[in-house]
């Protein structure tokens, strides 16, 4: 099952251009949800509008050299590693599902429009990236989701946001069902167990890709820009026009802010973020 192009055994009843113009439609598909998204939501005017006033606020010029770090830095950090995940449980679930869905769709285009493929690594790979969707999902939508973990919600309840880590999960799922059953012999014409899982997986596939405009896909495109923002607004001192972090046992400080030893002692103690001090179990 894992080293054979489930593709390629397709081809007797469907044709290879077809296959191909079906990867290509849901390329087109992606490119005009992530457009009309970002007009709907305006998200590139306000990233222009507040790189502008950022950089009006700030205090530094950045050298070129030193962007280029900040950018290998947010590269690194946000995009490869997901550092911004502060829980590992949440942070190893998500590079699962990430990674595992860079591996699923590459292959996926790499064996269609090279259907001659019928074994080797990238049929393994393919089945690798399905597996690592499942496990990142399916871990994510049962253990981790917020409104589940934290808020008591049942698992199946659903709403519309809910439409990308569904849809990518699933098509993950009846991938490797729709490959197990044609690895066992079962003819693709027939109208059985394989073609039904077959339907379902382009079914899944195509709510995937046709509902970015709905779903938090285009978001993929969104966040290493944003962090990236954040990291130059850091840098310059501009900060996003947020307050400075202060050091609370600074005279200087103390002197700005009277109330600090007021209230807190001239030496108050670093009591971090609350929000991590206790798991969020409320409910």
């Amino acid at each position: 099952m894992f080293n054979i192009n489930p593709f390629a055994e397709l081809t007797a009843l469907i044709s290879p251009e077809i296959m191909q113009g079906y990867i290509i439609l849901m390329a087109i598909l992606v490119f005009l949800g992530t457009v009309l998204d970002m007009m709907h939501k305006k998200s590139a005017q306000y990233f222009f509008e507040n790189s502008k006033k950022a950089k009006q606020g700030s205090k530094r010029t950045l050298g070129t050299g030193e962007k280029a770090g900040l950018a290998v830095a947010t590269l690194a950090n946000e995009v490869l590693t997901s550092g911004e995940f502060c829980r590992m449980k949440r942070r190893i679930s998500h590079l699962l599902t990430m990674y595992g869905f860079i591996i699923f769709i590459v292959t996926t285009a790499l064996m269609i429009f090279g259907a001659d493929t019928t074994s080797g690594i990238l049929p393994m790979l393919w089945h690798l990236g399905a597996v690592m969707l499942c496990v990142g999902g399916y871990w994510f939508w049962f253990f981790i989701r917020v409104d589940v973990a934290s808020e008591g919600t049942k698992w199946y309840h659903l709403v519309r946001a809910d439409i990308f880590i569904v849809s990518l999960f699933t098509t993950a799922t009846f991938a490797l069902i729709w490959s197990f059953l044609q690895s066992t012999g079962a003819a693709v014409g027939d109208m059985g167990w394989t073609t039904l899982f077959f339907l379902l997986f382009i079914i899944s596939n195509t709510t995937l890709f046709a509902s970015v405009y709905w779903s938090k896909f285009a978001h993929m495109f969104f966040k290493p820009a944003a962090a990236m923002q954040k990291r130059v607004a850091q840098a310059d001192g501009s900060n996003l026009n947020l307050p400075a972090d202060f050091d609370l046992t600074d005279p200087a400080v103390q002197e700005k802010f009277p109330d600090i030893p007021e209230y807190m002692g001239k030496n108050p103690p670093d009591m971090g973020p609350g929000i991590r001090r206790e798991s969020p179990n409320h409910y």
